[in-house]
């Protein structure tokens, strides 16, 4: 059985951002929270406003490096943090939505800025439980 959930992990300066998921997109889509997860708590963050993500890339792996720098960019350009994400994968396409809101330093403590999804530490992989996960590390 497969439990959805995120986690992150130490890698000197920097933070290492993972997902698990029944699925490859579920995966991406807890990574993708994981991020939210390295600037303030997504349980402060409300879903108000949609925003919709494309990407494509040779394979998984930096697939999910453009997803992530993809988020990064829309929190930096629109000063948001999203709280929730849906994710469809076909072949080496990503349409993905991300829901969240503009930064409330009265709500949202802000911790890190992440500048960027990096190669290091960089898989998406199908573990023998069935598991997907989908990790690498954020430089903040």
């Amino acid at each position: 059985m497969c439990d959805t959930s995120w986690q992150h992990f130490p890698h000197g300066a920097d933070m290492g951002v993972r997902g698990i998921g029944k699925s490859k997109a579920a995966a991406f889509e807890q990574a993708a929270l994981a991020l939210t997860a390295l600037v303030s708590d997504p349980r402060s963050v409300r879903a108000d406003i949609l925003v919709k993500l494309e990407c494509q890339a040779p394979d998984d792996e930096l697939l999910l490096v453009e997803w992530l720098n993809g988020i990064i960019y829309e929190m930096a350009t629109r000063k948001m943090l999203f709280a929730r994400f849906a994710v469809a994968i076909d072949g080496n396409r990503l349409n993905g939505m991300a829901w969240g809101e503009t930064i409330d330093l009265s709500r949202h403590d802000a911790a890190v800025e992440p500048k960027g999804a990096t190669c290091t530490s960089l898989e998406v992989c199908q573990e023998e439980s069935g598991c997907w996960r989908a990790q690498c590390i954020i430089d903040v």
